[in-house]
């Protein structure tokens, strides 16, 4: 029986090396792609990426079903897959580790930082997305004037913000600084916590994300950085075992 896993040796190359399927091919003419140490000379030849060995120009292609990433976003740059007038968060992602079907879980504002989670892993991105799923995501966020013990109750007993729509209960955590908090929502309403803050007679100066599902933002990634998730870091953020 055919090996349900394997895939034509140029689609694997394409898919792994985030090139063109001409572009894998040539590099199978040119003899400079071996698996497990004999030179291919086929571009359709059968590859299991679990357990063959595949190496191009001289490099281990390492097999990857997805990839997960931890974008730390700048203002200024949306979460879209593309835009004709502003710089994409795929826009920052480095060559190593565009691959095609990549595609931002979740949004962030524009003027909004911090923490986005980018994959082409569709599945776990609809279960980090569900309401159902309740999924936790913490911000840090300055705002105009001190929040209240009614605010803060407010929050937890959950807001309706303009248009009638309801929110989760949140929680609303006051910093030692006046007007510096900290939010946790477990669901993604447009534009939600500015439009929360300004139900409590309050404005949103400066917003980060800083978890999701309890992954922290790394601490060492500058804005505009990004990094691959480890492998305990891609189950810390599911919300249901992968």
């Amino acid at each position: 029986m055919p090996n349900k896993k394997s895939l034509r040796l140029d689609r694997f190359l394409s898919n792994q090396l985030n090139i063109s399927r001409n572009d894998a091919k040539e590099l199978i003419k040119k003899r400079l792609v071996t698996v497990n140490g004999e030179t291919a000379k086929l571009f359709d030849m059968k590859t299991d990426p679990l357990t063959d060995k595949v190496v191009s120009e001289g490099k281990e292609v390492l097999y990857r079903k997805h990839i997960y990433i931890m974008l730390n976003k700048p203002a200024g740059v949306v979460c879209a897959t593309r835009d004709r007038l502003s710089e994409t968060v795929l826009e920052l992602i480095p060559e190593e580790l565009r691959r095609e079907g990549l595609f931002p879980a979740g949004r962030l504002d524009k003027d909004t930082v911090g923490f986005v989670f980018i994959t082409d892993d569709g599945e776990l991105a609809h279960d980090l997305l569900s309401p159902k799923k309740h999924v936790s995501k913490r911000y840090f966020a300055i705002l105009e004037k001190p929040v209240t013990e009614g605010d803060i109750k407010a929050f937890a007993e959950g807001i309706t913000i303009d248009g009638g729509e309801k929110c989760l209960p949140a929680e609303l955590e006051p910093s030692e600084k006046p007007g510096e908090v900290f939010i946790t929502l477990h669901e993604g309403k447009y534009h939600q916590i500015k439009r929360m803050a300004e139900a409590v007679g309050n404005r949103v100066v400066y917003l980060k994300r800083i978890s999701i599902g309890g992954l922290m933002l790394d601490e060492n990634l500058a804005e505009g950085q990004c990094r691959e998730l480890t492998e305990s870091e891609r189950i810390t953020i599911s919300p249901s075992p992968i």
